[in-house]
């Protein structure tokens, strides 16, 4: 099947009243501030929401419209896709989203416009993709082990998607990697097919920060908006029991975020920041044109050496934006008020719309 026509979207996007623009998309993840700050923009709200998950978005009063389905997997429908032409809207995506749409059919079959490069998401789902973005941005990015035989020392091995770190693990030998493929396949965290995909790189010991940048396609330029570290189970709950006792629990840390937290950096580091979102969005638009567009997060480790490390990246809002629903230190800095991740993202909208240049930022 062929992808969507960009012209197709504009096609959409020109039938659409410009005065009554809804803002929409899947109801989770990071879809709260999304639809908090549209409706603070002046936008109405949209969410399409799996039966029985609803109450948030009714108790904290965000959304306008519900379009209540089965499964969040049905949002590729024909009916809810028309159901979401005909509230002119423009989908926010997010992690949830991808993962339910699917990549193909977002590619494919999803004619709703979206806010960003709809092309770009693919760049952060496969390993190669995102490693070749990075090396391309010449990024310090962890050591890659191309074959389990060629494990030497510790290394984080990952698996395909946005998948919260579920599934991933630390090995430090062949045969220990192959054991906690078995144990992970036991507790269906990973399928065969996930393992073809299997991505193993050095271990970086060092302190984690999930950096949220948004490039505004409007001004040509990375803004920084804040910063988040995760709590990670069971790992997390592993370095709460003493040392001694660690080795007599016989379990298998698990890396599944369950929640974030907002943090700051040292401020002598910000210029290595600052540099990674300009190298990283300088590479995209050379790679997957127009590059990014809208909110994306780089995941990085400081190391001892007080050196930024980059292991991954969200190519769209990442689920640390919940940390700064009502603003960041770095997003009250550069824009002098507390601005959300998701009011920004409806700010770029309004702009866009204000500059008759709604195209150059959906896809």
């Amino acid at each position: 099947m062929s992808k969507i026509n960009r012209q197709e979207i504009t096609d959409i996007l020109d039938g659409y009243n410009k005065e009554d623009i809804t803002i929409a998309t899947l109801g989770s993840h990071s879809s709260l501030h999304m639809f908090h700050g549209a409706k603070a923009e002046g936008f109405k709200t949209a969410v399409v929401c799996e039966k029985g998950r609803e109450t948030p978005y009714k108790r904290f009063g965000v959304c306008d419209e519900f379009i209540i389905v089965d499964k969040f997997s049905d949002i590729v429908n024909d009916e809810v896709q028309e159901q979401l032409k005909d509230l002119n809207s423009i989908v926010f995506p997010h992690g949830s989203f991808v993962a339910y749409a699917g990549l193909d059919n977002i590619e494919t079959i999803f004619n709703v416009p979206m806010f960003g490069n709809r092309d770009i998401l693919r760049w952060e789902a496969e390993r190669d993709l995102e490693r070749k973005m990075m090396l391309d941005a010449g990024i310090r990015i962890p050591k890659k082990i191309t074959d389990p035989s060629k494990i030497d020392g510790t290394v984080m091995v990952k698996f395909p998607g946005a998948r919260g770190g579920r599934g991933y693990f630390v090995a430090t030998s062949t045969e220990e990697y192959h054991q906690k493929i078995e144990t992970m396949m036991e507790r269906k965290w990973i399928e065969e097919e996930d393992i073809k995909g299997v991505h193993i790189e050095e271990y970086v010991l060092g302190c984690n920060y999930c950096i949220h940048y948004f490039f505004s396609g409007l001004n040509d330029e990375s803004e920084l908006m804040g910063m988040d570290s995760r709590y990670e189970s069971t790992i997390d709950g592993l370095t709460r029991v003493p040392a001694k006792d660690q080795l007599d629990l016989s379990v298998d840390p698990s890396y599944v975020i369950t929640g974030n937290h907002p943090t700051v950096m040292r401020e002598s580091l910000l210029t290595q920041v600052f540099d990674i979102g300009d190298q990283i969005t300088d590479a995209a638009k050379g790679l997957v044109p127009p590059g990014f567009n809208g909110p994306f997060c780089m995941q990085t480790l400081v190391n001892d050496d007080l050196e930024v490390v980059v292991f991954e990246m969200s190519a769209r809002s990442d689920g640390g934006t919940n940390t700064f629903m009502n603003g960041s230190p770095y997003s009250y800095l550069y824009h002098g008020e507390p601005l959300s991740m998701g009011r920004r993202m409806a700010r770029e909208i309004k702009n866009g719309i204000k500059e008759d240049r709604l195209d150059d930022i959906i896809t």
